[in-house]
């Protein structure tokens, strides 16, 4: 404990030391000779999800959970023979990302040559895949699929924003991928070795959010007993997107334009300006115009936000994809679980090709996750669908002014009843029959009633002889 507490106090004094750290575009850690953690730069922090002060003293294990075998214990190898060790694996963050990183473990000496701790360099080795791959195959890496005339439309447009630097503002329904495409903006871009921060606004109340953005220091309120750095500080050189924009606060809409156009900002109870380069892209499930009519989001910041504007399609409006995605998923939750479930039946196929998915994506994922557990054979059948999808919904109008469903319905842990095919086809008829009275025979609006694209109707009114 001596000698560590000594090599901790060495590094302190150190001058420089952070900057240096801090400049290196990969995770840093150093291990005292019990392999606790001394120091971290700031890139690890931002890829562990820990801050340095936070984890300083914890056995280096405990925060570096990596799938490295145990039995080898290569700290323990380097810090006895003093050869570097280079290997391959991946951790898992604070938030239960898993993340490829290619690790370099090497021994530190005093100024005699004794060994007195361990240097461990973390690269996150799916920055070079992107770049091996290019930027489509890098959609597809990273589960942004589709092949539907929307989606391409997406995929070029991304091509197109990953190599800018402007601000990015995405939206569309609740579970349709705006995190991942945030994410692949950032990995096909300059900043790609750099932070990538998430920070959603809707989860945490203004005090802690603004804490959580921008940091404190210390006694800037009751138990702030350290300085925390905050997540813009986090995601310096890189950048930081901010989930569920329309949440935000008006005083904190403020300070965020501020870091729009200064690059800088005061920490919670500081009276120091801190500047940072960052990118920022932002996302919403809420129509901002409609918000910033009412009041509830400045029009300056909209505007900051939204130099470049990216929609994401609802499933509704993908045909074709919903074949490919369920495929897709079905595959992965049956390898995960050691099944051989390889296909829906056609009579799933039809019910799951007539859903509107109101969860889009995410709710797509969760039915294929639910039959993959409940399938006992090698196919989907009717019986192993959630059973939410048998009960016919009276066609309601989209409404483009409220939210969506914050999530998408529940996925019963109940076995269905079996139903006949002529039976689902006798409701969706009746559905279509419904839908064309209301909307007084306009196809457009017959189709948005029922939730499915134009082509999706004109190809069930061909099947049940409407036109």
């Amino acid at each position: 404990m001596c000698e560590t507490m000594q090599i901790e106090s060495t590094l302190q004094n150190v001058p420089g030391l952070d900057e240096i750290l801090n400049g290196i575009p990969h995770g840093i850690a150093i291990l005292g000779p019990d392999l606790c953690i001394l120091t971290m730069n700031r890139f690890l922090e931002a890829m562990t999800g820990y801050d340095a002060d936070e984890v300083r003293g914890v056995y280096g294990e405990y925060v570096l959970r990596t799938n490295l075998d145990a039995k080898k214990q290569p700290c323990k190898k380097v810090l006895k023979t003093g050869e570097p060790v280079s290997v391959d694996g991946n951790i898992i963050n604070r938030h239960r990302k898993k993340l490829p990183i290619h690790f370099t473990f090497t021994r530190l000496h005093d100024e005699l040559g004794q060994p007195v701790g361990i240097l461990i360099v973390l690269e996150d080795t799916s920055v070079a895949m992107v770049e091996e791959l290019g930027f489509h195959e890098q959609s597809i890496r990273t589960e942004i699929l589709g092949h539907s005339p929307p989606m391409e439309a997406v995929f070029e447009l991304m091509s197109v924003l990953a190599r800018t630097d402007a601000s990015v503002l995405i939206t569309g329904e609740t579970g349709t991928g705006k995190d991942l495409i945030a994410e692949a903006l950032h990995k096909s871009s300059p900043r790609a070795r750099q932070p990538f921060i998430k920070v959603n606004c809707g989860a945490l109340p203004e005090a802690l959010l603004e804490s959580e953005l921008f940091g404190h220091v210390k006694g800037a309120f009751t138990g702030a007993l350290t300085e925390t750095v905050g997540m813009f500080r986090l995601a310096n050189k890189g950048t930081i997107f901010l989930t569920e924009i329309g949440d935000l606060s008006l005083p904190l809409q403020v300070k965020l334009l501020t870091v729009l156009d200064d690059r800088e900002f005061f920490p919670v109870g500081g009276s120091k300006k801190v500047q940072v380069d960052v990118r920022i892209i932002a996302a919403t499930h809420r129509t901002l115009r409609e918000e910033v009519r009412k009041g509830l989001f400045r029009e300056d910041l909209f505007y900051r936000l939204n130099v470049l504007h990216l929609h994401t399609p609802s499933l509704r409006e993908r045909d074709g994809d919903i074949r490919l995605l369920l495929g897709h998923f079905l595959r992965q939750f049956s390898e995960k679980l050691g099944r051989k479930v390889t296909d829906f039946s056609a009579e799933a196929t039809e019910v799951l090709h007539n859903y509107s998915y109101p969860g889009n994506v995410r709710e797509l994922r969760n039915i294929a996750e639910y039959s993959a557990n409940i399938c006992q054979g090698t196919m989907v059948e009717l019986k192993d669908l959630p059973q939410y999808l048998f009960r016919p919904l009276e066609p309601t109008v989209v409404d483009t002014v409220s939210p969506p469903p914050s999530s998408p319905p529940p996925v019963e842990h109940v076995v269905p009843l079996r139903r006949e095919n002529s039976d689902w086809t006798n409701i969706e008829k009746e559905m279509i029959l419904n839908a064309m009275r209301e909307s007084g025979g306009n196809r457009t609006k017959a189709a948005r009633l029922l939730g499915w694209g134009r082509t999706t109707l004109w190809r069930k009114l061909k099947k049940h002889q409407l036109t």
